[in-house]
């Protein structure tokens, strides 16, 4: 079976060369080059990938106006700021900017718009509300159905009502408190007794 990762290639390779492979019947096996033979010889991790430098686009040259117009959209009552249309539309008539798509326009100002309020200071306010639990004073229960799988001669499965279920280490749900984050219950396969959170 080939191997489905590079590391995984890395590690098939390295194991076939200690095992007494040659480098040429490790890559007539693997259909791969020396240097990527060499590579994961050296080193146990593929090499990063080379970023690329970004590819120039047609929109290229018209970004600069179009931060401008951005910009001064900053002071600009709500209903006079600039859309992507209107943006567009402006490139046509006075840059003459033919070779642009309305959606190359779109694209950009739906980011740029939002970095430029964000530099300026007018972002959206990241904002939350703590939630603080007080013990005895409220409490949340969510229900839903769970699948349990329960060991036994019959080996069925049993559709089971339970509060909202956290994963522990072991694989086993783990029923948490909102307050304290300590554990409930856990449910075991021969548990006939229902559980019950008292105040």
């Amino acid at each position: 079976m080939a191997p489905k990762s590079k590391v995984e290639l890395y590690a098939a390779i390295r194991r076939d060369c200690r095992a007494g492979l040659s480098k040429r019947a490790v890559m007539r096996k693997y259909g791969i080059g020396h240097p990527t033979v060499q590579n994961a010889l050296e080193s146990v991790w593929p090499r990063p990938r080379k970023e690329l430098p970004p590819r120039p686009t047609r929109l290229d040259p018209y970004k600069p106006v179009i931060d401008e117009m951005l910009r001064v959209d900053l002071d600009a009552p709500r209903k006079q700021r600039h859309t992507a249309k209107r943006v567009f539309d402006r490139l046509l008539e006075e840059y003459q900017a033919h070779d642009l798509s309305y959606g190359m326009v779109r694209d950009y100002v739906a980011v740029r718009r939002g970095e430029i309020w964000a530099a300026a200071g007018r972002g959206p306010v990241e904002a939350f509300v703590p939630q603080s639990h007080r013990p005895g004073v409220e409490a949340e229960v969510d229900f839903g159905d769970v699948t349990v799988h329960l060991a036994g001669p019959s080996g069925g499965l049993l559709p089971v009502q339970l509060p909202p279920v956290v994963f522990g280490q072991g694989g086993a749900p783990d029923l948490r408190l909102v307050r304290s984050g300590g554990v409930l219950r856990r449910p075991r396969p021969r548990s006939q007794r229902p559980g019950r959170l008292c105040g």
